[in-house]
């Protein structure tokens, strides 16, 4: 990436940071002879009071921005709407960092109860749960997705067996509250029936209309959940939000909605393609029609951010346990495999994936639908770089269900007997994460990759080309895990092939046990693994551990095959 770049690059986020809090809720767009173009105020006064509201987006894209703004100065000015209940799939909040996100509904009195699948990024949410003043409700993201979709069809539950064996089963843990006492999964026979409250209102992003009000999503980052929202509301006699960037002319592009499904246009120009970046000036390279190598779209995305501090640096010690992961993942997957990548130190794996020029030998996906290309990093998790197509997280999560080859995940920490947990960082509702697409996605992969540090608060670094462990920290294989958000036996019954990747090495889940398959050099078995666990992991029955090889160690000369299809 050239100094030029760089350059444009650092212009934009200073004059986002300058003009990010600036919301224009009085901005009229109107179209004469079509009453559904209206202003942000006019559409949010339609919402009732107790709406169960669906909104679409993943992370920090398609964010309805405008209409989350209009309805926080509505309820300060009058008092409604109130009571709402947002519905989202994915983690809209903003982690209490930047305007704009569904955290404009975290008032008490406005939002009264959430659900949502991924819950960390709502800081404004669970400050007002740790209160009592609200109520937190989460359910797995695939699962979120097919019931908005049925409810689109006029059914109020699915049966599934995802998430059985896992803190969403009433029998292991919680169920679907995390604060608050209504239950919307039970038991039924070996599966789990979930339920939605029904949906009355739906709120999209959208990149245009036309002047009859039909809407269209050519250079669009995401779709999520656009369509089913529309359709739910729409079963159940309900209220449709379209906000969109601009008005084009009829047959722009095919018609994504037509214009009977959507009772308000908002058109605002500064409306969002993803973070940071509007409709009005979008970046192809999130679209399909991608004008950027991945190369040079990876490149701009880590610059900013880690110009924004968004994603941590990785050191060596974070890359050689990448290349750990990559190797184990090499050895079991073929070419052509569709595979999943979690945030945080999948994401590291996949750009190693990505620097051995093996992009295109595999496809990657986000559940907010984008397929192919590589997944976007940090702050545009949920987008795609170059994707190849576009489609929803229903439709995705339906390809999951049918076929997954693998998905690569990280772990806050993990048993001897496969559990795993990634839900629940600590007690009370700040310090809860909730499972996002983990559960669907862990459960259907044929084979899934667990990466994480073997220790919190700890010492490591590389010497030579060998691990030296300077300070022993807080071991993450631990004898009972917080919450169960993977459940190791179950996984086993459904003969699906675990690894658990970790810097001293890796590990897979087998009938005896943990077995660790892999030690990486300078790592001592006995003293660094064995000892600090209470021999809560096996050997092979030879006793012989393979070392990993010294390249992965330095990634000098370090190469990836994977198995042919």
């Amino acid at each position: 990436m050239d100094t030029r770049t760089k350059a444009w690059l650092l212009f934009h986020i200073a004059r986002w940071l300058f003009i990010r809090n600036r919301w224009n809720v009085n901005y009229r767009y109107t179209v004469p002879g079509n009453p559904k173009f209206m202003g942000p105020r006019d559409a949010v006064k339609r919402i009732p009071d107790g709406a169960v509201m669906a909104v679409s987006g993943l992370g920090g894209n398609q964010w309805a921005s405008i209409i989350y703004r209009a309805i926080r100065r509505s309820f300060e000015e009058s008092g409604h709407p109130r009571e709402i209940t947002p519905v989202v799939i994915g983690g809209q909040g903003a982690r209490g960092r930047a305007p704009g996100s569904l955290e404009e509904l975290g008032l008490e009195g406005l939002c009264t109860r959430l659900f949502a699948g991924h819950l960390e990024t709502f800081k404004a949410q669970l400050k007002l749960a740790a209160e009592g003043k609200t109520e937190l409700q989460c359910l797995p993201q695939g699962v979120m997705a097919f019931l908005i979709e049925a409810q689109g069809r006029g059914e109020k539950s699915i049966l599934t067996d995802t998430g059985v064996g896992t803190f969403m089963d009433p029998r292991v843990g919680t169920g679907t509250p995390i604060v608050g006492t209504d239950q919307w999964v039970t038991v039924e026979g070996d599966k789990l029936r979930y339920r939605l409250p029904d949906i009355n209102v739906g709120v999209f992003n959208a990149p245009a209309a036309d002047r009859k009000g039909n809407i269209y999503v050519k250079n669009c980052a995401i779709i999520g959940e656009s369509y089913e929202i529309t359709k739910a509301a729409r079963r159940n006699n309900g209220y449709v939000i379209a906000n969109v960037a601009k008005v084009v002319e009829e047959g722009y592009d095919d018609i994504f909605l037509p214009a009977d499904d959507v009772d308000a246009v908002v058109v605002y120009p500064r409306t969002q393609q993803a973070a940071a970046i509007e409709h009005a000036h979008y970046w192809p390279m999130f679209t399909v029609n991608s004008d950027l190598s991945l190369d040079e779209g990876i490149a701009r995305l880590k610059f900013i951010n880690q110009t924004m501090a968004i994603t941590p640096r990785c050191g060596p010690v974070d890359n050689a346990l990448a290349r750990v992961a990559d190797s184990i993942f090499a050895e079991n997957i073929h070419e052509g495999a569709l595979v999943n990548i979690g945030i945080g130190l999948p994401e590291e794996v996949c750009r190693l994936i990505h620097e051995a020029g093996l992009t295109r030998s595999v496809q990657f996906f986000s559940e907010s639908g984008v397929l192919g290309g590589l997944p976007a990093p940090g702050v545009f998790f949920g987008a795609g770089v170059c994707p190849d197509k576009i489609i929803s997280s229903a439709q995705i999560f339906h390809k999951c269900y049918e076929h997954l080859d693998a998905s690569i995940l990280g772990m806050l920490e993990f048993e001897p007997n496969g559990n795993v947990n990634v839900s629940k960082r600590g007690e009370g509702p700040t310090n809860y994460v909730g499972p996002g697409g983990f559960i669907d996605f862990s459960s259907n992969a044929r084979n899934v990759f667990f990466v994480c540090s073997w220790m919190v608060h700890g010492a490591m670094r590389i010497e030579d080309g060998r691990l030296k462990i300077l300070k022993p920290g807080k071991i993450k294989l631990s004898e009972h895990v917080a919450e169960i958000t993977f459940n190791g036996q179950c996984a086993l019954e459904r003969k699906q092939n675990i690894f658990y990747i970790t810097n001293v090495g890796a590990f897979k889940l087998t009938a005896r046990g943990l077995e660790l398959i892999r030690v990486t050099p300078g790592v001592d078995i006995r003293k660094d693994i064995l000892e600090p666990t209470n021999n809560a992991v096996v050997l092979p029955a030879s006793g012989d551990v393979p070392e990993a090889d010294a390249s992965i160690m330095t990634g000098e000369n370090f190469t990836l095959e994977l198995q042919q299809g």
